[in-house]
């Protein structure tokens, strides 16, 4: 459903001068795609949409380059392959060691991820992740995922 959404937005950028999350949300409901606005704002963060000058001082959203081709999970690997120590996990805690500086950039790729729905969430330090998982299996599950990109 949200690559769907996020393919009409994009679609209806290109084709109005949309200027407002709220026409966007009634241009949406009117291809049969209900949303909120809190959805919407997050799609429009997500496909680094920006708004650029149309005429007589008004705005329009319009599609950044870097929303095309741009994905959170090549994103992420590229960012553990680049920047990753270690991994592991300890009950439904994982713990990611980073090069120095660079932890934040790996929890933000994960908060950005919606295919994560056992991850409750992550807190970053400056070279370290802690992601808190619902359980212990699914703790080990994505420590050993992690392990496979790290390399």
């Amino acid at each position: 459903m949200k690559s769907k959404r996020q393919e009409k937005i994009l679609e209806l950028i290109a084709q109005y001068a949309i200027e407002t999350q709220e026409e966007l949300l009634e241009r949406l409901s009117e291809c049969g795609i209900p949303s909120t606005q809190a959805t919407v704002s997050r799609d429009i963060k997500q496909l680094h949409l920006y708004k650029e000058p149309c005429g007589g001082g008004r705005y329009r959203y319009a599609s950044s380059a870097r929303s095309t081709g741009c994905d959170f999970n090549d994103r992420l690997q590229r960012i553990l392959r680049e920047c990753s120590l270690s991994v592991d996990y300890a009950q439904n805690l994982v713990v990611l060691k980073t090069m120095p500086g660079l932890a934040s950039a790996a929890g933000a790729a994960f908060d950005a991820m919606d295919d994560l729905p056992a991850m409750i969430g992550c807190v970053c330090g400056d070279d370290t992740v802690l992601v808190v998982m619902r359980d212990e299996a699914s703790a080990q599950s994505f420590c050993e995922e992690l392990s496979g990109l790290c390399k």
